[in-house]
């Protein structure tokens, strides 16, 4: 007897899906037991943080970033939502699975020119800082108003407040600089050796200060009297005047209540830089490089449109502001250095004395 055929049809086959079949979710964990931290250090993918209310006694949060949060870099200073061991045990790890809106970010690269590869790198040095506090010293080594305009504009630039400090007030006065800010009004304390810190701590309570200053200008020991817990290393002043590079890391350190009692709520940080000896601007537009000099900002009112307000531009209504006697010719020619370095006319490191700047004296 003769066997019929068989007809199959697609119900008989069963094909397996690969990867690039199956359905994939955009669904993302909420995460709505995170607990909020504050980064106070990195350091080789781990991060330090510590939970909002806990005092210094508190052990800190070790934790990893989450492979969600993908690119987004997390830095010091940074309001972080972390899950997992949140108890700062001996080997616990948390993660950071989300970064709050930061308020403000500082920002700085290592160029000013921004068609070179180290003007591209855009480096975050912090991020919610309220206070910019510029550290240096007025001798040994002399005070170098270039990088002290620089880090004005990234102030600026960055929407946080400057405050100049000028270490070692016993070597030499601070007239000499004083003069040359004297349009900015800007904010400044003396620090003598030996001297009662009160003034500054007043001005740091209660908000998130980052200190920045060439290495050399006594910024770690400065460190160590608001913080003598924290043991920066102090470093020593070369035969040269530049100082060796003492701090590796950016760091946030808790500032320790003043004296007689002080309100939790007005707890201070500041955040210790790397001793840096240059500060580019490339992420800064041209536009708003102007907001670091704001004595000039109104001396531009004449100028044509669209003006470069360059040395060469001949209807520059800089220059007959400057003639008028409202604003420094220092401060112009600081203005106009940057200006060129933007455009890779000059040393791009924006080293004052490599570009012949003199320092300023009395």
């Amino acid at each position: 007897m003769a066997t019929r055929r068989r007809e199959y049809d697609e119900d008989d086959v069963r094909v397996r899906p690969g990867k690039s079949s199956r359905p994939r979710t955009r669904t993302r964990p909420r995460h709505a037991d995170a607990v909020e931290g504050f980064v106070v250090a990195v350091d080789r993918g781990r991060y330090t943080c510590v939970l909002p209310d806990s005092g210094p006694e508190v052990p800190a949060v070790t934790a990893m970033r989450a492979r969600e949060l993908g690119r987004k870099s997390v830095v010091v200073g940074d309001r972080v939502g972390l899950v997992g061991d949140t108890s700062g045990a001996p080997g616990a790890l948390a993660r950071i699975v989300r970064i709050a809106e930061r308020r403000s970010v500082l920002r700085r690269t290592a160029e000013d020119d921004a068609t070179t590869a180290e003007g591209r790198l855009e480096r975050v040095v912090v991020a919610n800082a309220d206070q910019l506090v510029i550290v240096s010293a007025l001798a040994d080594p002399p005070p170098r108003t270039g990088f002290i305009d620089r880090c004005l504009v990234a102030a600026y630039d960055a929407d946080v407040e400057p405050l100049l400090c000028l270490t070692k007030a016993d070597l030499a006065g601070p007239e000499a600089v004083l003069d040359y800010y004297a349009e900015l009004e800007l904010p400044y304390v003396l620090i003598r050796p030996n001297s009662e810190l009160d003034a500054l701590r007043a001005l740091l309570a209660g908000r998130i200060s980052v200190l920045v200053g060439h290495s050399g200008v006594g910024k770690s020991t400065l460190v160590n009297r608001l913080v003598p817990e924290a043991a920066r290393a102090v470093g020593t002043v070369s035969a040269i005047g530049r100082g060796r590079h003492t701090s590796t890391s950016a760091v946030a350190l808790r500032l320790p209540p003043a004296s007689g009692g002080a309100d939790p709520a007005a707890e201070g940080w500041i955040i210790d830089t790397p001793g840096v000896r240059s500060f580019g601007l490339a992420h800064v537009s041209a536009d708003s490089l102007l907001h670091g000099f704001p004595d000039l900002v109104e001396g531009t009112v004449d100028c044509p449109a669209n003006c470069p307000h360059t040395a060469d531009e001949a209807d520059c209504g800089l220059d007959a502001w400057v003639a008028a006697g409202k604003a420094d010719p220092r401060r112009l020619a600081s203005y106009r250095r940057l200006l060129a370095s933007r455009a890779g006319e000059t040393d791009p490191r924006g080293e004052p004395d490599q570009r012949g700047e003199p320092p300023v004296v009395g």
